[in-house]
């Protein structure tokens, strides 16, 4: 392929804009605030498995108080009724069996406010348990919230970038031709990124491989219009004064 070595030399300029828009594109990628919202959203993660435990716990302890305080209710109605019976009975074979039946009423009575005080104090300490899972995740939500400021302040100054240098590169690219814009594409695709690179005393300033034997002899005999191409790493060699050929 023929290009006058002008034309040659805004492919390094294009390269310049490509490289750079690659590190500003990587540097976007690879924010710290990246891993760590990853990191603290497998925290919340964690920290939710663990609330939903806790939560079905307080759950559980509350039917458990609700279904003895049911009972403790019953118990309460029947020693009521047995106690209003027996002080309007005249019957002393009633009253005794009244008095009996109360008697093991009142022994319930207290086995069932014992339960019912251990599963208040149960259910207390599973609900602290949520209360504190739950600023812990309050917390943790403030500093993704932080984190997620940080980051989007971060990426709003380097799409500006971004924006900045595809608007140059467009420029650059539009006043190479096409055929060698068309080659310099291909080799970007060949070359991972790298598709031309100066030749700076004999050596391509892309992959550093410095030319010598049949390939530096290839490229001192091929006319300054010639396109030639590194015989290491493809990309298009620019040849200037510093080439030093």
């Amino acid at each position: 392929m023929k290009a006058s070595p002008v034309e040659q030399k805004e492919l390094l300029r294009l390269q310049a804009m490509d490289t750079k828009l690659q590190q500003v594109e990587h540097q976007a990628k690879a924010l710290p605030q990246h891993a760590e919202l990853t990191a603290l959203g497998r925290t919340l993660d964690a920290s939710k498995t663990v609330l939903t435990g806790r939560t079905g716990d307080v759950e559980d302890a509350r039917i458990e108080l609700r279904r003895i305080e049911s009972d403790v209710e019953v118990v309460e109605k029947r020693i009521a009724r047995d106690t209003d019976r027996a002080q309007h009975t005249s019957s002393i074979k009633d009253v005794h069996a009244l008095e009996a039946e109360l008697a093991a009423l009142g022994k319930r009575l207290g086995a069932l406010e014992e339960i019912e005080l251990a599963v208040m104090e149960r259910l207390e300490e599973k609900e602290a348990l949520v209360a504190e899972t739950e600023a812990e995740r309050a917390t943790i939500a403030a500093r993704v919230a932080d984190i997620e400021a940080e980051r989007d302040a971060l990426l709003v100054d380097l799409n500006r970038q971004l924006g900045e240098l595809a608007r140059d590169r467009s420029a650059i690219a539009s006043s190479i031709g096409g055929d060698l814009a068309a080659l310099y594409e291909k080799r970007r695709v060949v070359g991972r990124g790298n598709a031309a690179a100066l030749l700076r005393a004999r050596t391509c300033s892309g992959c550093t491989m410095t030319l010598t034997g049949s390939d530096l002899e290839d490229v001192r005999a091929a006319p300054a219009d010639d396109v030639v191409f590194c015989p290491d790493c493809g990309a298009i060699l620019v040849r200037t004064d510093e080439s030093g050929i």
